[in-house]
């Protein structure tokens, strides 16, 4: 299954209900694991982003609804990027002439 990393700030609604954040990440996780994703790690971080996701998501279409459905709560702003595990940079470095 494909591999995605999300990166996330906070927005002001998202800040003003901080104390919800958890539980908003709980709520996510059901929600993935509703559409056949599993969130492997959520993480809280200090610096640029707010917070780090790494999904497992059966393809781009489903990632993609994921993060829209999350999105549009109006907590968080973000970017996901598409991630490779070693097999999968292997098969892709075959190919690279």
């Amino acid at each position: 299954m494909p591999t995605y990393v999300t990166l996330a700030n906070f927005t002001e609604k998202g800040l003003h209900d901080i104390k919800d954040t958890v539980k908003r990440a709980d709520a996510f996780k059901a929600t993935a694991a509703s559409h056949g994703a599993q969130v492997r790690e959520f993480l809280w971080t200090q610096g640029a982003y707010d917070m780090v996701c790494v999904i497992e998501a059966p393809d781009d279409t489903t990632m993609s609804a994921l993060m829209l459905n999350a999105l549009k709560l109006g907590n968080l702003s973000g970017q996901t990027l598409r991630a490779f595990t070693p097999a999968e940079m292997d098969r892709i470095l075959s190919m690279v002439a």
